[in-house]
């Protein structure tokens, strides 16, 4: 047993309805139990995979609000997810989690308006969230609500940061792993990705499977893209 604070997945099928959509995801039908083995592991596959349906459903099991926020936000603006979260079972560690947070792209501007209902000083700074551009005030809640020793679920974070800001939530994730946090995140970045000794899951075949940083088709796609810009656009405009 490693000290992290989720250390499996497992999903009991028997609890999900024989015609449900998620039957019909090939990286999720066959798979019964995932294994993390590191403080940051990545969720990684094309659009439709099932990489944030899971990460979705692990947040709901543990006790984070759907549309995101810490354990203790209870709102819900459009009841989305899906009844995976019903049928998982997390196989927790030792340890006592001292804080989290569960962070969505496409739920991020419910969070900023709860962020600021929620606030018991309505003119911090860190909570005029909707008055700062989308990337600052994401990394606005990174700053309030990340310590050391939480477990943080992120779902493409990178939707809503410059590539330099992703380089900072990078330093700020590795910090933070180094003490003690857990990081669960679905991502596209190649930025993100290249997070030292982090797990890779990759999403695009059954079964969610370990892969390296350079077996990422997020790497190889923009290293294609910047090492043959020219001849690519070529091609793809047909010029």
């Amino acid at each position: 047993m490693n000290d992290l604070f989720i250390q499996k997945i497992m999903i009991d099928w028997r609890r999900i309805s024989p015609d449900s959509y998620l039957r019909k995801i090939a990286a999720l039908q066959n798979l019964k139990e995932l294994e993390l083995a590191r403080p940051v592991t990545f969720f990684v596959g094309e659009n439709g995979t099932g990489k944030s349906t899971l990460l979705e459903a692990v947040a709901a099991a543990y006790g984070f609000n759907p549309e995101g926020g810490t354990r203790n936000y209870r709102f819900s603006t459009y009841d989305s997810h899906s009844e995976l979260c019903e049928a998982l079972t997390i196989g927790k560690g030792y340890r006592r989690v001292k804080g989290g947070y569960f962070l969505r792209a496409e739920s991020f501007y419910n969070v900023a308006t709860k962020e600021e209902e929620y606030a018991a000083d309505p003119y911090a700074v860190a909570e005029e969230l909707h008055r700062k551009s989308h990337g600052e005030s994401f990394l606005a809640i990174v700053q309030k609500h990340f310590r050391p020793e939480g477990l943080y679920i992120l779902d493409e974070p990178e939707a809503a940061l410059s590539p330099q800001r992703q380089l900072t939530l990078l330093a700020e994730v590795n910090r933070l792993a180094g003490q003690g946090a857990q990081f669960l995140i679905a991502s596209h970045s190649p930025i993100l990705m290249g997070m030292p000794q982090a797990q890779i899951l990759s999403f695009e075949e059954q079964n969610p499977h370990e892969i390296s940083y350079e077996e990422t088709e997020s790497y190889q796609v923009m290293k294609m893209f910047i090492n043959n810009r020219e001849y690519l656009l070529d091609r793809l405009l047909g010029e």
